[in-house]
């Protein structure tokens, strides 16, 4: 198994843990707000996941945990053994996940694999396709991961990249109502980081931010914001 990247260390990505975070290239959304690009159109899988071990096995004692992100990693059939072997050394996973492969999801986390998932959710449903920028898309999958994370059966996060001109308030009011009683909702402030699929794209105010979080709050009291 290859990676696009990694980042050696951070104290953001996985919250409470020191990890480092892997970054797996190709996804199944073309967001145009999306800030990795280049990892979903042009991915470039250049380091084997062996080497990765030999990394972790030399980190342990330092790192807590290790962060499994993209591009959509749930598209690798081959994460599954891999992420065997990071338990087997004693790490901590998170995953990052649109929520569109709901099968392996369950099967990862049923498998022991998964200490901590955030799914992203991009808008409110009717929104889905145009959000994520692909015509038609049938948002049955991302329904049911998002039962998955409700149900308790793995801890998680929902988050939603907060993009003029893709939101406003009547998303947040159809959001909240679809994710009622989540542990952890975080509206999250967009950042154009030069490497964007579309364009057009803007962030909110901290104050239009809070306004967006206020309108959570009555179906997720554990809403709040995040890089803002």
């Amino acid at each position: 198994m290859k990676f696009d990247g990694i980042q050696k260390l951070t104290l953001l990505d996985y919250p409470g843990q020191v990890a480092c975070t892997l970054f797996l290239g190709g996804c199944d959304f073309r967001c145009p707000f999306c800030h990795n690009a280049s990892l979903v159109l042009d991915p470039e899988a250049q380091i084997d996941g062996d080497e990765l071990l030999e990394f972790l096995k030399k980190r342990r004692g330092v790192l807590d945990g290790v962060c499994v992100t993209g591009g959509e990693p749930l598209l690798r059939p081959d994460l599954a053994p891999f992420l065997e072997k990071v338990r087997a050394l004693g790490y901590l996973v998170k995953l990052d996940t649109n929520g569109s492969f709901p099968a392996r999801l369950r099967e990862l986390a049923g498998a022991g694999l998964l200490d901590y998932v955030a799914m992203d959710v991009k808008n409110s449903l009717p929104r889905y396709a145009g959000t994520i920028g692909v015509a038609g898309f049938d948002t049955a999958p991302v329904e049911e991961s998002v039962r998955f994370l409700l149900s308790g059966a793995v801890d998680y996060e929902f988050r939603t990249t907060v993009v003029k001109p893709l939101h406003d308030a009547d998303s947040f009011r159809a959001i909240a109502a679809w994710l009622a009683g989540a542990k952890r909702y975080f509206l999250q402030g967009f950042v154009d980081s030069g490497d964007l699929i579309g364009e057009g794209c803007s962030a909110f105010s901290r104050d239009e931010m809070e306004a967006f979080r206020q309108l959570c709050l009555p179906s997720i009291p554990a809403a709040a914001l995040r890089g803002v």
